[in-house]
């Protein structure tokens, strides 16, 4: 009809989805953050585009610019710090075989596949073998998620409803709030303190050492050192009591390194002979539990404690899966 002004709503002008799907580095960046996260932040493109906030003609650059560059939140830094070991910057960078080693898992593997027999095998046997190998001293070898895993295993097997023998010194809290004595008493032992914060001797251990006693835990305080008029008992020397001794080495290493000298390390604690040796590996971010039978003291009177065991047998292991 003449002199009749038609008016046209904008919204009809905002573009479809799949045509701004199909943007290039739309697509790209739907292989690396997933389809979802996509589709989502050109539906809110759109959503601006319908309210006014933005031009219909903007809705793609609009989703591109807010999609992150990389999936994970991480920010990779610099660690300038003079820490080499720094929790709150990631701790220990991967080497270029850990990260070959995760682009292969990433993937299909033989996993629990054996190759040469065509039947299924056991999980983590590569790893373990590994390990093991590492470790010769060893009888056995069990990999967990953490350090704190480890522990949890070895006070459950060895101490449920019986005494953890520890000093004072060593009842550590590390990061994001992780205290040991909350963490031991989580499995239905009970923590028997001895010693002082700066000394603690052989023969405080030996004098509480009981019928109810699960086992003596050394702890190695890897983030703080108490100097001056201090003293405390050696694994080797722990491992004389008629109990089991845990050697808490809380770091990753395997053997001994000349860049930390004083950090413990498995082969030595394991040549020290406790039964059971947990780390934490720093890298991998996994602990592994290193045991064997506890050879050079005797085991704890028969009858002492009904729910403790003087070592864990390799064949016996009390956990499978977690």
């Amino acid at each position: 009809m003449p002199g009749k002004v038609a008016i046209v709503d904008p919204r009809r002008f905002v573009p479809r989805t799949d045509s701004v799907l199909a943007d290039p580095r739309l697509a790209a960046a739907a292989q690396r953050l997933g389809k979802a996260r996509v589709k989502a932040a050109v539906t809110r493109a759109q959503q601006q585009a319908r309210t006014g906030e933005i031009r219909p003609a903007d809705v793609t650059e609009a989703a591109v610019a807010a999609l992150p560059a990389r999936a994970t939140t991480l920010t990779p830094v610099v660690n300038a710090t003079g820490v080499l070991l720094h929790t709150n910057l990631g701790r220990a960078p991967l080497s270029a075989a850990a990260r070959d080693a995760l682009l292969v898992a990433a993937g299909c593997t033989d996993l629990e596949f054996d190759l040469a027999s065509g039947e299924r095998g056991r999980r983590g046997r590569g790893a373990l073998a590994a390990l093991a190998a590492a470790v010769p001293a060893a009888q056995a070898v069990h990999v967990v998620n953490n350090n704190a895993a480890a522990l949890v295993l070895a006070a459950t097997a060895l101490a449920a409803g019986c005494e953890i023998v520890v000093s004072r010194g060593e009842l550590i809290e590390i990061g994001d709030r992780f205290r040991l004595p909350e963490l031991l008493e989580s499995t239905g032992a009970q923590i028997r303190e001895v010693g002082t914060t700066n000394r603690t001797t052989l023969a405080d251990y030996a004098a509480v050492i009981g019928p109810h006693t699960g086992f003596v835990l050394k702890v190695h305080p890897s983030n703080y050192r108490v100097e001056g008029f201090t003293s405390s008992a050696s694994v080797a020397e722990l491992a004389g009591l008629p109990v089991p001794v845990v050697g808490d080495i809380g770091s990753g290493l395997l053997a001994r390194h000349p860049l930390p000298p004083e950090e413990p390390d498995a082969r030595s604690r394991l040549a020290a002979r406790p039964p059971l040796v947990p780390r934490r590996c720093a890298a991998a971010r996994r602990c592994a539990t290193a045991r064997h039978r506890l050879s050079s003291a005797a085991p704890s009177p028969a009858g002492s404690c009904s729910t403790c065991v003087p070592f864990l047998p390799a064949t016996t292991a009390p956990w499978r899966r977690l």
